[in-house]
Protein backbone atom coordinates (compact mmCIF):
# COMPACT_ATOMS: atom_id res chain seq x y z
CA UNK A 1 0.00 0.00 0.00
CA UNK A 2 2.80 2.38 0.94
CA UNK A 3 4.70 1.47 -2.22
CA UNK A 4 1.65 2.18 -4.35
CA UNK A 5 1.26 5.62 -2.74
CA UNK A 6 4.90 6.53 -3.38
CA UNK A 7 4.59 5.36 -6.97
CA UNK A 8 1.54 7.56 -7.49
CA UNK A 9 3.31 10.62 -6.05
CA UNK A 10 6.30 10.01 -8.29
CA UNK A 11 4.08 9.71 -11.35
CA UNK A 12 2.35 13.00 -10.54
CA UNK A 13 5.69 14.81 -10.08
CA UNK A 14 6.90 13.43 -13.40
CA UNK A 15 3.77 14.70 -15.15
CA UNK A 16 4.16 18.15 -13.57
CA UNK A 17 7.79 18.39 -14.68
CA UNK A 18 6.80 17.35 -18.17
CA UNK A 19 3.86 19.72 -18.38
CA UNK A 20 5.46 22.80 -16.73
CA UNK A 21 8.09 24.21 -19.09
CA UNK A 22 11.57 24.72 -17.67
CA UNK A 23 13.03 28.13 -18.36
CA UNK A 24 15.67 27.64 -21.00
CA UNK A 25 19.07 29.28 -20.66
CA UNK A 26 19.62 32.21 -22.95
CA UNK A 27 20.91 31.16 -26.39
CA UNK A 28 23.72 33.61 -27.13
CA UNK A 29 24.48 32.17 -30.54
CA UNK A 30 21.30 33.69 -31.94
CA UNK A 31 20.63 36.42 -29.37
CA UNK A 32 21.96 39.91 -30.29
CA UNK A 33 23.52 40.07 -26.81
CA UNK A 34 26.16 37.59 -27.95
CA UNK A 35 27.01 39.22 -31.27
CA UNK A 36 30.35 41.03 -31.65
CA UNK A 37 28.83 43.69 -33.89
CA UNK A 38 26.26 44.88 -31.32
CA UNK A 39 26.42 48.56 -30.40
CA UNK A 40 27.26 49.45 -26.79
CA UNK A 41 24.03 51.40 -26.25
CA UNK A 42 21.92 48.62 -27.72
CA UNK A 43 23.74 46.10 -25.55
CA UNK A 44 22.98 48.18 -22.47
CA UNK A 45 19.27 48.20 -23.26
CA UNK A 46 19.20 44.45 -23.94
CA UNK A 47 21.05 43.62 -20.71
CA UNK A 48 18.60 45.46 -18.45
CA UNK A 49 15.84 42.80 -18.33
CA UNK A 50 18.23 39.83 -18.06
CA UNK A 51 18.47 37.81 -14.87
CA UNK A 52 21.65 37.15 -12.92
CA UNK A 53 22.08 33.71 -14.53
CA UNK A 54 21.62 35.15 -18.01
CA UNK A 55 24.14 37.88 -17.32
CA UNK A 56 26.64 35.35 -16.01
CA UNK A 57 26.19 33.32 -19.20
CA UNK A 58 26.70 36.49 -21.24
CA UNK A 59 29.85 37.34 -19.27
CA UNK A 60 31.25 33.85 -19.87
CA UNK A 61 30.43 34.11 -23.58
CA UNK A 62 32.11 37.50 -24.01
CA UNK A 63 35.11 36.43 -21.94
CA UNK A 64 35.55 33.45 -24.28
CA UNK A 65 35.39 35.83 -27.23
CA UNK A 66 38.02 38.06 -25.63
CA UNK A 67 40.24 35.10 -24.83
CA UNK A 68 40.05 33.86 -28.42
CA UNK A 69 40.79 37.36 -29.67
CA UNK A 70 43.82 37.69 -27.38
CA UNK A 71 45.17 34.38 -28.64
CA UNK A 72 44.94 35.78 -32.15
CA UNK A 73 46.85 38.91 -31.03
CA UNK A 74 49.51 36.74 -29.38
CA UNK A 75 49.99 34.70 -32.56
CA UNK A 76 50.31 37.88 -34.59
CA UNK A 77 52.92 39.28 -32.16
CA UNK A 78 54.95 36.11 -32.57
CA UNK A 79 54.80 36.48 -36.36
CA UNK A 80 55.80 40.14 -36.14
CA UNK A 81 58.84 39.26 -34.07
CA UNK A 82 59.99 36.81 -36.80
CA UNK A 83 59.00 38.83 -39.87
CA UNK A 84 61.16 41.07 -42.03
CA UNK A 85 60.59 44.81 -42.43
CA UNK A 86 58.17 44.54 -45.35
CA UNK A 87 55.99 41.87 -43.76
CA UNK A 88 56.12 43.60 -40.38
CA UNK A 89 54.56 46.78 -41.74
CA UNK A 90 51.52 44.89 -42.99
CA UNK A 91 51.24 42.91 -39.77
CA UNK A 92 51.39 46.08 -37.68
CA UNK A 93 48.33 47.40 -39.50
CA UNK A 94 46.57 44.16 -38.65
CA UNK A 95 47.70 44.54 -35.03
CA UNK A 96 46.14 48.01 -34.87
CA UNK A 97 42.80 46.60 -35.98
CA UNK A 98 43.00 43.76 -33.47
CA UNK A 99 43.84 46.15 -30.63
CA UNK A 100 40.85 48.30 -31.54
CA UNK A 101 38.62 45.22 -31.51
CA UNK A 102 40.08 44.26 -28.12
CA UNK A 103 39.00 47.62 -26.69
CA UNK A 104 35.49 47.07 -28.03
CA UNK A 105 35.30 43.61 -26.48
CA UNK A 106 36.59 44.92 -23.14
CA UNK A 107 34.02 47.74 -23.11
CA UNK A 108 31.17 45.33 -23.66
CA UNK A 109 32.40 42.94 -20.98
CA UNK A 110 32.66 45.82 -18.51
CA UNK A 111 29.08 46.79 -19.34
CA UNK A 112 27.89 43.22 -18.69
CA UNK A 113 29.85 43.04 -15.42
CA UNK A 114 28.28 46.29 -14.25
CA UNK A 115 24.80 44.88 -14.85
CA UNK A 116 25.74 41.58 -13.19
CA UNK A 117 27.16 43.31 -10.12
CA UNK A 118 24.09 45.56 -9.79
CA UNK A 119 21.92 42.43 -9.63
CA UNK A 120 23.97 40.75 -6.92
CA UNK A 121 26.37 38.71 -9.03
CA UNK A 122 30.02 38.06 -8.19
CA UNK A 123 32.34 39.66 -10.75
CA UNK A 124 35.65 39.22 -8.94
CA UNK A 125 37.04 36.50 -11.24
CA UNK A 126 36.03 38.38 -14.38
CA UNK A 127 37.61 41.63 -13.18
CA UNK A 128 40.80 39.80 -12.22
CA UNK A 129 41.04 38.31 -15.70
CA UNK A 130 40.37 41.66 -17.38
CA UNK A 131 42.99 43.35 -15.23
CA UNK A 132 45.57 40.70 -16.12
CA UNK A 133 45.02 40.76 -19.90
CA UNK A 134 44.72 44.55 -20.05
CA UNK A 135 48.17 45.04 -18.51
CA UNK A 136 49.98 44.68 -21.82
CA UNK A 137 53.79 44.85 -21.60
CA UNK A 138 56.16 45.76 -24.39
CA UNK A 139 59.84 45.03 -24.60
CA UNK A 140 62.02 48.10 -24.79
CA UNK A 141 63.87 46.76 -27.85
CA UNK A 142 60.64 46.28 -29.79
CA UNK A 143 60.14 49.99 -30.40
CA UNK A 144 58.34 49.42 -33.69
CA UNK A 145 55.60 47.38 -32.09
CA UNK A 146 55.38 49.81 -29.19
CA UNK A 147 55.06 52.81 -31.48
CA UNK A 148 52.51 51.05 -33.65
CA UNK A 149 50.41 50.09 -30.62
CA UNK A 150 50.46 53.61 -29.19
CA UNK A 151 49.67 55.15 -32.58
CA UNK A 152 46.89 52.67 -33.17
CA UNK A 153 45.35 53.40 -29.78
CA UNK A 154 45.54 57.16 -30.31
CA UNK A 155 43.91 56.92 -33.75
CA UNK A 156 41.29 54.42 -32.68
CA UNK A 157 37.69 55.67 -32.32
CA UNK A 158 37.38 53.34 -29.33
CA UNK A 159 40.68 54.46 -27.82
CA UNK A 160 42.45 57.79 -27.99
CA UNK A 161 39.73 59.59 -29.95
CA UNK A 162 37.05 58.48 -27.51
CA UNK A 163 39.06 59.55 -24.47
CA UNK A 164 39.96 62.87 -26.07
CA UNK A 165 36.24 63.49 -26.52
CA UNK A 166 35.57 62.31 -22.95
CA UNK A 167 38.16 64.67 -21.48
CA UNK A 168 36.84 67.50 -23.61
CA UNK A 169 33.32 66.87 -22.33
CA UNK A 170 34.73 66.63 -18.78
CA UNK A 171 36.29 70.09 -18.87
CA UNK A 172 33.34 71.61 -20.75
CA UNK A 173 30.99 70.24 -18.08
CA UNK A 174 33.11 71.71 -15.29
CA UNK A 175 33.19 75.07 -17.05
CA UNK A 176 29.43 75.12 -17.61
CA UNK A 177 28.70 74.23 -14.00
CA UNK A 178 31.18 76.84 -12.77
CA UNK A 179 28.97 79.38 -14.57
CA UNK A 180 25.79 77.76 -13.27
CA UNK A 181 27.08 78.02 -9.70
CA UNK A 182 27.15 81.81 -9.98
CA UNK A 183 23.79 81.96 -11.77
CA UNK A 184 21.96 79.72 -9.30
CA UNK A 185 23.57 81.50 -6.35
CA UNK A 186 22.35 84.90 -7.55
CA UNK A 187 18.86 83.57 -8.27
CA UNK A 188 18.67 82.00 -4.81
CA UNK A 189 19.99 85.16 -3.18
CA UNK A 190 17.34 87.32 -4.89
CA UNK A 191 14.61 84.82 -4.00
CA UNK A 192 15.44 84.62 -0.30
CA UNK A 193 15.84 88.39 0.00
CA UNK A 194 12.20 88.76 -1.01
CA UNK A 195 11.26 86.73 2.06
CA UNK A 196 11.32 89.41 4.73
CA UNK A 197 10.98 86.87 7.53
CA UNK A 198 14.35 85.24 6.77
CA UNK A 199 17.50 86.39 8.53
CA UNK A 200 20.81 87.15 6.83
CA UNK A 201 22.23 83.98 8.37
CA UNK A 202 19.47 81.86 6.82
CA UNK A 203 19.86 83.64 3.49
CA UNK A 204 23.59 82.88 3.45
CA UNK A 205 22.87 79.28 4.42
CA UNK A 206 20.47 78.78 1.48
CA UNK A 207 22.83 80.45 -0.98
CA UNK A 208 25.77 78.36 0.26
CA UNK A 209 23.73 75.16 0.11
CA UNK A 210 22.65 75.82 -3.50
CA UNK A 211 26.22 76.71 -4.45
CA UNK A 212 27.73 73.54 -2.94
CA UNK A 213 24.96 71.30 -4.26
CA UNK A 214 25.45 72.66 -7.79
CA UNK A 215 29.19 72.04 -7.52
CA UNK A 216 28.60 68.46 -6.34
CA UNK A 217 26.17 67.72 -9.18
CA UNK A 218 28.61 69.25 -11.67
CA UNK A 219 31.48 67.08 -10.42
CA UNK A 220 29.33 63.94 -10.59
CA UNK A 221 28.21 64.68 -14.16
CA UNK A 222 31.78 65.55 -15.19
CA UNK A 223 33.06 62.23 -13.80
CA UNK A 224 30.36 60.39 -15.72
CA UNK A 225 31.80 61.98 -18.88
CA UNK A 226 35.00 60.06 -18.09
CA UNK A 227 32.90 56.87 -18.00
CA UNK A 228 33.21 56.69 -14.23
CA UNK A 229 30.34 54.84 -12.57
CA UNK A 230 29.24 57.36 -9.95
CA UNK A 231 26.65 55.10 -8.29
CA UNK A 232 29.23 53.16 -6.20
CA UNK A 233 30.96 56.47 -5.45
CA UNK A 234 27.74 57.93 -4.04
CA UNK A 235 27.16 54.77 -1.99
CA UNK A 236 30.73 54.91 -0.69
CA UNK A 237 30.33 58.57 0.25
CA UNK A 238 27.17 57.68 2.16
CA UNK A 239 28.95 54.92 4.07
CA UNK A 240 31.94 57.15 4.83
CA UNK A 241 29.58 59.93 5.93
CA UNK A 242 27.87 57.57 8.36
CA UNK A 243 31.19 56.47 9.87
CA UNK A 244 32.53 60.00 10.11
CA UNK A 245 29.25 61.21 11.57
CA UNK A 246 29.35 58.53 14.24
CA UNK A 247 32.93 59.46 15.10
CA UNK A 248 32.19 63.19 15.18
CA UNK A 249 29.09 63.27 17.33
CA UNK A 250 30.14 66.59 18.86
CA UNK A 251 30.33 68.15 15.40
CA UNK A 252 26.88 66.80 14.59
CA UNK A 253 25.63 68.40 17.79
CA UNK A 254 27.05 71.72 16.59
CA UNK A 255 25.37 71.09 13.23
CA UNK A 256 21.98 70.54 14.89
CA UNK A 257 22.45 73.63 17.07
CA UNK A 258 23.33 75.63 13.97
CA UNK A 259 20.06 74.58 12.35
CA UNK A 260 18.13 75.61 15.46
CA UNK A 261 19.80 79.03 15.43
CA UNK A 262 18.96 79.47 11.76
CA UNK A 263 15.33 78.50 12.33
CA UNK A 264 14.63 80.49 15.52
CA UNK A 265 16.92 83.43 14.63
CA UNK A 266 17.99 84.65 18.09
CA UNK A 267 20.55 86.89 16.36
CA UNK A 268 21.66 87.93 12.90
CA UNK A 269 24.84 89.09 11.22
CA UNK A 270 25.86 92.50 12.56
CA UNK A 271 24.09 92.06 15.92
CA UNK A 272 26.00 92.60 19.14
CA UNK A 273 25.41 89.53 21.29
CA UNK A 274 26.50 88.10 24.60
CA UNK A 275 26.93 84.34 24.16
CA UNK A 276 29.04 81.73 25.94
CA UNK A 277 30.53 84.44 28.16
CA UNK A 278 31.70 86.54 25.19
CA UNK A 279 30.31 89.88 23.94
CA UNK A 280 30.91 90.90 20.35
CA UNK A 281 29.47 91.53 16.90
CA UNK A 282 28.32 88.53 14.85
CA UNK A 283 30.65 88.49 11.88
CA UNK A 284 29.67 85.20 10.22
CA UNK A 285 28.10 81.84 10.92
CA UNK A 286 28.22 78.29 9.61
CA UNK A 287 26.24 75.25 10.68
CA UNK A 288 29.12 74.35 13.01
CA UNK A 289 30.27 77.63 14.55
CA UNK A 290 29.64 81.37 14.92
CA UNK A 291 32.37 83.97 14.51
CA UNK A 292 32.32 87.08 16.74
CA UNK A 293 34.41 90.21 16.43
CA UNK A 294 35.13 91.61 19.87
CA UNK A 295 35.28 95.37 20.63
CA UNK A 296 39.10 95.21 20.63
CA UNK A 297 38.99 93.69 17.10
CA UNK A 298 39.77 90.14 18.20
CA UNK A 299 38.03 87.36 16.27
CA UNK A 300 36.49 84.55 18.31
CA UNK A 301 35.00 81.34 16.88
CA UNK A 302 32.41 79.73 19.18
CA UNK A 303 30.86 76.26 18.58
CA UNK A 304 27.12 76.53 18.00
CA UNK A 305 26.46 73.88 20.63
CA UNK A 306 27.99 76.14 23.28
CA UNK A 307 25.80 79.03 22.12
CA UNK A 308 22.50 77.16 21.88
CA UNK A 309 23.08 75.42 25.21
CA UNK A 310 23.47 78.71 27.13
CA UNK A 311 21.70 82.05 27.50
CA UNK A 312 21.75 84.23 24.38
CA UNK A 313 21.57 87.99 24.89
CA UNK A 314 21.03 90.04 21.75
CA UNK A 315 22.21 93.48 22.76
CA UNK A 316 21.24 95.14 19.49
CA UNK A 317 18.19 93.03 18.72
CA UNK A 318 15.86 96.05 19.08
CA UNK A 319 16.11 99.45 17.44
CA UNK A 320 15.82 101.34 20.74
CA UNK A 321 17.39 100.69 24.11
CA UNK A 322 17.13 102.11 27.62
CA UNK A 323 20.30 103.64 29.06
CA UNK A 324 20.52 102.80 32.77
CA UNK A 325 22.62 105.14 34.93
CA UNK A 326 22.92 105.90 38.65
CA UNK A 327 24.05 109.25 40.09
CA UNK A 328 24.46 110.11 43.74
CA UNK A 329 24.24 113.40 45.66
CA UNK A 330 25.11 114.25 49.22
CA UNK A 331 22.63 114.06 52.06
CA UNK A 332 22.90 117.84 52.54
CA UNK A 333 22.07 118.62 48.88
CA UNK A 334 18.65 119.66 47.56
CA UNK A 335 16.95 116.58 46.01
CA UNK A 336 14.45 118.66 43.96
CA UNK A 337 17.23 120.82 42.53
CA UNK A 338 19.30 117.77 41.57
CA UNK A 339 16.28 116.17 39.90
CA UNK A 340 15.62 119.37 37.90
CA UNK A 341 19.26 119.49 36.75
CA UNK A 342 19.20 115.84 35.63
CA UNK A 343 15.96 116.33 33.71
CA UNK A 344 17.32 119.46 32.01
CA UNK A 345 20.44 117.56 30.90
CA UNK A 346 18.34 114.81 29.31
CA UNK A 347 15.96 117.21 27.61
CA UNK A 348 18.81 119.13 26.01
CA UNK A 349 20.58 116.04 24.63
CA UNK A 350 19.68 115.56 20.94
CA UNK A 351 19.97 111.75 21.00
CA UNK A 352 17.63 111.17 23.95
CA UNK A 353 14.11 110.18 22.93
CA UNK A 354 11.14 112.27 24.06
CA UNK A 355 8.89 109.22 23.90
CA UNK A 356 9.05 107.24 26.05
CA UNK A 357 9.94 109.91 28.57
CA UNK A 358 13.11 109.46 30.61
CA UNK A 359 12.77 108.21 34.18
CA UNK A 360 14.47 110.10 37.03
CA UNK A 361 13.70 108.82 40.52
CA UNK A 362 15.27 108.71 43.97
CA UNK A 363 16.26 105.08 44.09
CA UNK A 364 18.33 104.45 47.19
CA UNK A 365 19.53 106.00 50.43
CA UNK A 366 23.00 104.61 50.40
CA UNK A 367 25.72 104.82 53.07
CA UNK A 368 27.29 107.97 51.68
CA UNK A 369 24.84 109.29 49.09
CA UNK A 370 21.27 109.68 47.92
CA UNK A 371 21.16 107.79 44.61
CA UNK A 372 19.05 108.67 41.58
CA UNK A 373 18.25 106.23 38.78
CA UNK A 374 18.38 108.01 35.44
CA UNK A 375 16.90 106.02 32.53
CA UNK A 376 16.63 107.80 29.19
CA UNK A 377 15.77 105.99 25.91
CA UNK A 378 17.89 106.21 22.76
CA UNK A 379 18.59 104.37 19.54
CA UNK A 380 20.59 101.22 20.11
CA UNK A 381 23.37 102.56 17.92
CA UNK A 382 23.54 105.69 20.12
CA UNK A 383 23.66 103.83 23.44
CA UNK A 384 27.26 104.56 24.42
CA UNK A 385 27.18 108.10 22.99
CA UNK A 386 24.25 108.95 25.28
CA UNK A 387 25.82 107.15 28.24
CA UNK A 388 29.13 108.97 27.97
CA UNK A 389 27.66 112.41 27.13
CA UNK A 390 25.16 112.37 29.99
CA UNK A 391 27.75 111.18 32.49
CA UNK A 392 30.08 114.04 31.58
CA UNK A 393 27.26 116.61 31.53
CA UNK A 394 26.07 115.54 35.01
CA UNK A 395 29.56 116.05 36.46
CA UNK A 396 29.89 119.49 34.85
CA UNK A 397 26.40 120.69 35.87
CA UNK A 398 26.64 119.34 39.43
CA UNK A 399 29.89 121.22 39.87
CA UNK A 400 28.32 124.38 38.44
CA UNK A 401 25.21 124.05 40.66
CA UNK A 402 27.27 123.26 43.78
CA UNK A 403 25.73 119.80 44.07
CA UNK A 404 28.18 117.42 45.64
CA UNK A 405 28.95 113.97 44.31
CA UNK A 406 29.93 112.07 47.44
CA UNK A 407 32.26 109.13 47.58
CA UNK A 408 32.44 106.45 50.23
CA UNK A 409 33.98 107.79 53.44
CA UNK A 410 34.19 106.95 57.09
CA UNK A 411 34.24 109.29 60.11
CA UNK A 412 36.89 108.38 62.61
CA UNK A 413 36.29 109.68 66.16
CA UNK A 414 39.35 109.82 68.41
CA UNK A 415 38.71 109.64 72.16
CA UNK A 416 41.53 110.69 74.45
CA UNK A 417 41.82 108.65 77.58
CA UNK A 418 43.74 110.13 80.47
CA UNK A 419 45.96 107.73 82.29
CA UNK A 420 47.19 108.17 85.82
CA UNK A 421 50.88 108.88 86.17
Amino acid sequence: MMFTKQLAVGFVMFCLLWIVPVQAEIDLSENPVGQKSIDVKELGFRLTPLSQDDLKAAADHWQDLLQSHLQEISELNIQIAQADATQKEVMLEQLKLLKEQQIKLTDRINLILHQLQSKGGDVTDYETYLGAVSAVKFEAKDSTVLLASITGWLESPEGGIRWAINFGLFFVTLFIFSLLVGVFSRITEKAVRRLKSTSSLLQEFFVGMVRNLTKLIGIMIALSMLEVNVAPLIAALGAVGFIVGFALQGTLSNFASGLMILIYRPYDIGNVVNVAGMTGTVNSMTLVSTTLKLPDNQTVVIPNNSIWGSTITNVTGSKTRRVDMIFGIGYNDDIAKAETVLLDILQQHPLVHKDPEPVIKVHELADSSVNFVVRPWANTSDYFAVYWDVTRAVKDRFDAENISIPYPQRDVHVHTVETSA
